[in-house]
């Protein structure tokens, strides 16, 4: 028969720690703090299995489930003397949540559980308070109707308000037995108004209904949203903890609180907390009563008057210090610790391993292991890669008065204040004269690019995590807010309206990239720090790391930026990039509107110049380093624009001819230039531009070469390669290409001749490509568009529902599909290393940043990962716990 119920309490449990995935964290961590003797009320816990048989089989039960909910349920009764149900002598329990990963505040509770008309009589009569026992009814209704009964909250609120309205009192506390009495009679009749039929008055059904709730709120739209924010399975499901009740609000001598173990915010070695004396949970943080530090030091800092718990109940404190030593000693970790106080009797309902910042979490990391409680690595295990966004870009300060305008998408982490402008080219102008700008458009396309780079921050009223805007943000580092819909720009007349407000431009705004949040007016920051213990963690985690990691950068500042973070080359330089500058797009429309390769040259011979000057840029900040230089890859159309109006404008302006330039946008207009004439397929129908670019690269490595005495590696990658002959023809170009320019020198570099495999085509025949390529890149964001068919710029128009219905987990764009998209890689890293063994192999997609993503990896024995500039400490913080876990896992299986 299946265990589906697990008791804890009276100095016993049937689980413990280790059980987690199937009590969930606060089951097993009851169990546990139960088996270490700690005064835990004795509760039973309903298996995270039975959520997953729930929501399979039609929402029902296990036809045992109730029988063992039964014999728990006695259990509980012989261990407190009470009986669920009796109207003299009552148990009441709480009816809690308990995923296996934490989601504070996600999913749903009720407390005071088993209260009716008759067994709030005997909680009286034993208490000997009534006004205690109508107080926790009144709770009991609230919380029960809202959770349960689908009624709104307020709806109570509203009723409280009016009584205390009429006693003139001010707190709750301060309302007699007869007024909660009357409070309750109110309540009972909103329930019967509301639903036709009187509240629920047997506890039985009462324990079943929360339960059912319980489990339905880890379908909730909050938790659906938490989960994909923390990447929990929905697969997981939750557990119930149903536990015997104990009181804080039994008066002067009980309370209860929330505390940590360290400061969540700094990491700081000290008790951190609130708490309330006659009060029930939900108090300290719903913000009717304003809570009392747990500490005297913590009252002072404070600057409160009301006596801290240190001073309230000094021997219950001291009970209290004693036990959250013994967690977090216990735990290895911070403690988030949730406790009851009845009547002087100190009673533990909750702990886990804290939420905390960034900056916390390295603190306390290091601290740990300078202390010797956790060794270097454990320290490196512990810090969540993602959060290391909070440290790599400027952010709000939390102190600070925020008025939100408009809420999208979290696109790009970080804060930026700055003027409103609707233009890319006003964005540069302003920039240079040393404004600074938040950049709002409906959507950007590459030719926004000097506009993104000027712009202190981005707002898009369309596109999604991925869309372009948000991929170029983060890879300059720039704060961005996308698919913003709310707003609506109007840019002829030079404004947006959000929220009924106009904003023109030149108005300063905020936003905040990491909630995704536009603000009104300048906010105060708080600029990042990123010495000390970051320091220290990340020396750790390159003692352990197998993967290189580089950037994705081809402008002097992303090079200078990466290597502060710590790159180790660069992975991706996206030469097209450095074409967009107004000096530099003329002559590449030149280029594009020649009659013949004669004039093409001409053209390219004027762009040349300006592409050795930025190598030569790059090599000299990667010192040595390796530079993966991606030769010329969207489609041509890109760099001319495409109205009419538009055309004459750059006509006017430029001194080309107009009409030629809308002959040659209609000559290159492409249904799907995605999957037309762009990547290598340039570089075979117009060879003379991949081989300026080769040219450009190699002149400018031996121009460092000779000044610098150091000789850049470059590695020439040709885009969109499908076919071996394909490679065979670019190779021999890029070959016959370089012995001209070594001829011409008296000189050599070493470089590397490579692709990136973005087509399925490419990783199935990867033994064809490994004949003539040195190197392959995964360009994982065009290898998950052809595998999957789905264009990345438009799929936030379906891609939500998918996630809402459970068919993709995740973004296939944020996160590497391992199975489809990953197969694809594994096939290729096979058959290219059957033909090269040991060829160099890495991605340079989005993917690079991602911690999954990074362990798959280490899996499949890449070489390096290439991200954002600004992501690549996070690659190294995960590319670390890669290594760690791989590790893990091979000892595992010594073990066996």
């Amino acid at each position: 028969m299946t265990k589906w119920v697990y008791g804890f309490g009276g100095g016993s449990a049937d689980g413990d720690a280790s059980m987690k995935n199937l009590l969930g964290g606060k089951g097993a961590n009851l169990a546990e703090m139960s088996s270490l003797g700690l005064p835990v009320p004795p509760g039973f816990t309903i298996t995270t299995e039975v959520c997953t048989w729930y929501y399979a089989n039609g929402e029902t039960y296990p036809a045992d489930l109730e029988t063992q909910v039964q014999a728990a349920l006695a259990q509980v009764e012989g261990v407190v003397g009470k009986t669920f149900g009796d109207a003299a002598n009552p148990l009441l329990v709480s009816v809690r949540s308990g995923a296996r990963a934490s989601m504070p505040g996600m999913m749903d509770t009720v407390l005071n559980l088993g209260l009716n008309d008759q067994t709030v009589e005997g909680l009286a009569a034993l208490s000997g308070d009534r006004r205690f026992a109508f107080d926790s009814y009144r709770r009991f209704i609230t919380m029960y109707s809202n959770v349960v009964l689908g009624i709104g909250h307020d709806q109570f609120e509203e009723i409280l308000d009016d009584h205390k309205d009429r006693l003139g009192v001010v707190i709750d506390t301060d309302l007699t037995a007869e007024n909660w009495e009357k409070v309750v009679a109110d309540y009972k009749a909103l329930v019967e108004q509301e639903l036709g039929k009187p509240f629920p008055q047997d506890p039985k059904d009462q324990l079943w209904g929360a339960v059912g709730a319980v489990f339905e709120s880890w379908m909730n739209d909050r938790a659906k949203f938490y989960r994909r924010m923390h990447d929990i399975p929905e697969s997981w499901g939750t557990a119930v903890n149903v536990q015997s009740m104990v009181f804080g609000n039994m008066g002067e001598t009980s309370a209860t609180g929330v505390a940590f173990t360290r400061n969540p915010s700094t990491g700081e070695n000290k008790l951190y907390g609130e708490f309330l004396i006659n009060a029930q949970g939900e108090d300290v943080v719903a913000g009717i009563r304003t809570p009392q530090s747990l500490t005297r030091a913590g009252r002072e800092e404070m600057g409160e008057t009301a006596l801290s718990m240190e001073e309230a109940m000094p021997t219950v404190f001291s009970q209290f210090v004693d036990v959250t030593g013994r967690l977090e000693g216990h735990y290895r970790d911070m403690q988030d610790i949730e406790f009851t106080v009845e009547q002087g009797r100190l009673w533990m309902l909750q702990t886990r391993n804290g939420k905390r910042t960034a900056k916390s979490a390295l603190k306390i990391a290091v601290d740990l292991a300078h202390e010797g409680v956790i060794s270097h690595d454990e320290a490196v295990s512990r810090v969540e890669p993602a959060a290391l966004d909070q440290l790599l870009h400027p952010t709000l300060d939390p102190n600070a008065a925020r008025t939100v305008v408009a809420a999208g998408l979290p696109a790009s982490p970080g804060a930026a204040t700055g003027k409103v402008v609707f233009d890319a080219d006003e964005a540069e102008r302003l920039g240079q004269q040393g404004d600074a700008v938040i950049l709002v458009r409906e959507e950007t396309s590459p030719e926004d690019i000097h506009g993104m780079h000027a712009a202190r921050g981005i707002v898009t009223a369309r596109g999604g995590m991925t869309s372009h805007a948000a991929v170029v943000a983060r890879g300059m580092g720039r704060p961005c807010v996308s698919g913003a819909g709310e707003i609506s720009i109007n840019e002829k007349a030079g404004t947006f309206i959000a929220r009924g407000r106009v904003f023109k431009a030149g108005e300063v705004i905020t936003i905040d990239g990491g909630k995704g949040e536009v603000l009104d007016g300048a906010v105060a920051m708080i600029e990042p720090e990123l010495t000390g213990d970051f320091q220290t963690l990340m020396a750790w985690a390159d003692e352990v790391r197998r993967l290189k990691v580089r950037a994705n950068a081809e402008t002097p500042l992303d090079a200078r930026t990466a290597r502060g973070f710590g790159a180790e080359g660069i992975g991706l330089c996206r030469t097209e990039h450095m074409f967009f500058d107004d000096t530099r797009i003329a002559a590449v429309r030149e280029m594009i509107l020649a009659d013949d390769e004669q004039g093409r040259r001409a053209a390219l011979a004027k762009i040349a110049p300006f592409q050795k000057s930025d190598f030569v840029e790059l090599f000299t900040i990667m010192s040595g380093l390796p530079v993966t230089v991606r030769l010329l890859d969207p489609p041509l159309h890109e760099f001319i624009p495409h109205s009419d109006a538009d055309i004459d404008a750059l006509a006017a302006g430029s001194g080309l001819d107009a009409e030629k330039l809308k002959r040659r946008a209609r000559e290159l207009h492409e249904t799907n230039p995605m999957l037309g004439h762009r990547g290598c397929r340039l570089g075979v129908a117009y060879p003379e531009i991949y081989e300026m670019q080769v040219r450009a690269i190699l002149e400018a490595a031996l121009e460092v070469k000779a000044a610098s005495g150091v000789a850049p590696i470059p590695e020439i990658m040709h885009p969109l390669v499908a076919l071996g002959l394909e490679m065979k023809y670019l190779r021999d170009l890029t070959d016959r290409t370089a012995e001209a320019v070594f001829g011409e020198a008296g000189d050599r570099v070493e470089y590397l001749v490579g692709t990136m495999v973005e087509l399925p085509r490419a990783a199935l025949r990867a033994a064809d490509l490994a004949e003539h390529a040195e190197f392959f890149s995964f360009g994982t964001n065009d290898l998950t568009q052809t595998t999957f068919g789905i264009s990345r710029d438009d799929s936030g128009r379906f891609l939500q529902a998918y996630l809402d219905k459970g068919i993709f987990e995740n973004d296939p764009f944020v996160r590497l599909d391992q199975n489809g998209v990953g197969d694809l890689i594994r096939i290729a890293e096979e058959r290219g290393r059957t033909v090269k063994p040991g060829m160099k192999m890495g991605i340079c997609g989005e993917h690079g940043g991602d911690p999954s993503s990074i362990a798959f990896c280490e899996e499949v024995g890449l070489d390096y990962v290439s991200c954002s500039p600004y992501r690549v400490p996070i690659a190294r913080l995960a590319a670390a716990q890669a290594a760690l876990s791989a590790r893990s896992g091979v000892e595992r299986e010594k073990d066996r």
